[in-house]
């Protein structure tokens, strides 16, 4: 069984934000490998289904970011599913947009959805990174995080999710070089 997270804020008006990639990535997910359809589980929607022979669940927390780990915990009991089976899908400001790399654990690097999953299972679970660049005037980082991604990235962002889905299988089976490798190189 493997945990995929995606990272974002619940909120109407959060749904194009950068902070919201990893809601992006997983609702991808759901849609091309045909989970279930979303339910509130968990203090979150949760999806389920199968990816070649394994058992998927995926889940978008409506806690917030900063209280994510709260929602990850509780499934992580629920279905006893150990912390090294988790994948988290999260923004990234120290990476270049649209770069994505793959790592386990590790520190939040001042992500605060990290930080609170860190909190709450520790840092034993796979991140991808999804890069979105540092804000190039003087906008604060939080400002630049909860905007919108501009029309330009809009154009990009579905060649980054593709790659993503394309490579999605090497991830799975926890080849997170193989992963990072492939999904930037699409």
């Amino acid at each position: 069984m493997l945990l995929l997270v995606g990272l974002g804020n619940p909120t109407p008006n959060s749904q194009n934000n950068r902070h919201n990639i990893g809601f992006k990535i997983v609702d991808a997910i759901n849609q091309k490998f045909g989970l279930s359809k979303q339910k509130p589980k968990f203090k979150g929607l949760l999806t389920t289904g199968n990816i070649g022979d394994k058992k998927i669940y995926a889940i978008k927390p409506l806690t917030f970011m900063n209280n994510s780990g709260i929602c990850i915990r509780e499934l992580l009991e629920y279905f006893k599913i150990d912390a090294e089976d988790v994948i988290v899908f999260h923004d990234d400001l120290d990476i270049e947009f649209g770069k994505i790399k793959a790592k386990f654990g590790g520190s939040s690097a001042g992500h605060n959805g990290i930080a609170s999953i860190d909190k709450f299972i520790g840092k034993e679970y796979s991140r991808v990174r999804i890069g979105i660049g540092k804000p190039e005037n003087k906008i604060s980082v939080s400002d630049f995080v909860l905007n919108d991604f501009s029309e330009d990235e809009q154009v990009h962002l579905d060649s980054i999710t593709s790659n993503i889905i394309e490579s999605l299988t090497f991830l799975i089976d926890k080849k997170l070089d193989l992963f990072s490798s492939t999904v930037n190189n699409n």
